[in-house]
């Protein structure tokens, strides 16, 4: 069996949040997400309730999911896994929804996550997002450096806002994220620009912020190719999310129609996975 890529989209940026306060049903929701060819979603799964339902009508239709999670202390991962073990996942997300002032502080968390991962037998990668413990890109590289099989979810956007990378962004630069990047075992969707975490990716004037993620994710994609068993699966999550992520008008309405820019940024992944496929099918050696 060969590597395969699964595009999933967030429930989360699923959230409309209008100024008429018109929300799409979850039915309409996950039937949107199945019928726009996506492979499955990324499922909060704090609410056990909410968890099964969704997981329910994901796997009646053949989708899979991430279970997403936000532990302050190593024992609220617990409930998540035990979760797991009753409806599934593909892994589950962890954003390290802990902050400690010093970096020693950090390692028992990590060691306590990673034990009860391991005893779970279930993937657990830590997400890369800012207001957690991973907000600062050198902190996560010095965790990395501590724990240096420490699977991260790479969500880049937080790091190019956070960092306010100097446009075009250095060698320096791209060689710390790619540091990232080879320790994701998954990857998050969102385009940044060095002052918004979030832009409109349909907007021809933020081609140079798409091309520059485009660039990352390649970057990633190989990587992760390199590291992953023969039969390995990369869950990519389209996660454009709702406002205050999404730029807004004066009339409080969205700039861009977001869905419309995840199912595009949902086609470019899977173009950018076919050709380094078929870039390494090319290149190797015929019997």
């Amino acid at each position: 069996m060969a590597q395969r890529l699964l595009v999933l989209q967030s429930l989360w940026a699923m959230e409309r949040r209008r100024p008429d306060g018109a929300e799409w049903p979850l039915d309409r929701k996950l039937g949107m997400i199945r019928d726009a060819g996506f492979d499955g979603a990324g499922v909060r799964f704090f609410d056990h309730g909410y968890a099964r339902e969704v997981t329910g009508f994901l796997r009646a239709h053949g989708l899979v999911w991430q279970a997403q999670c936000y532990p302050e202390t190593v024992e609220d991962l617990r409930p998540i896994l035990d979760r797991v073990r009753e409806l599934g996942a593909d892994h589950v997300n962890l954003q390290p929804n802990a902050r400690p002032y010093r970096l020693e502080a950090c390692f028992p968390y990590i060691e306590g996550w990673q034990r009860l991962a391991a005893e779970a037998g279930i993937p657990v990668f830590i997400e890369t997002h800012r207001d957690r413990m991973t907000t600062d890109l050198m902190t996560t590289l010095q965790l990395v450096d501590r724990f240096p099989d420490l699977k991260l979810t790479a969500d880049l956007s937080h790091y190019l806002v956070g960092r306010e990378f100097a446009w075009p962004v250095s060698q320096e630069n791209h060689a710390l994220i790619h540091r990232i990047l080879d320790q994701a075992w998954a990857l998050h969707g969102r385009v940044a620009s060095r002052e918004q975490v979030q832009v409109q990716i349909s907007f021809p004037h933020h081609r140079d912020w798409l091309d520059l993620f485009m660039g990352w994710w390649e970057y990633g994609i190989r990587s992760w190719r390199r590291r992953a068993p023969a039969d390995a699966t990369l869950t990519f999550l389209c996660e454009l999310g709702p406002k205050e992520y999404a730029m807004t008008g004066p009339d409080g309405y969205e700039l861009s129609d977001r869905w419309a820019e995840a199912l595009m940024l949902k086609d470019l992944v899977r173009a950018l996975w076919a050709r380094i496929e078929a870039e390494e099918v090319s290149r190797a050696p015929q019997s």
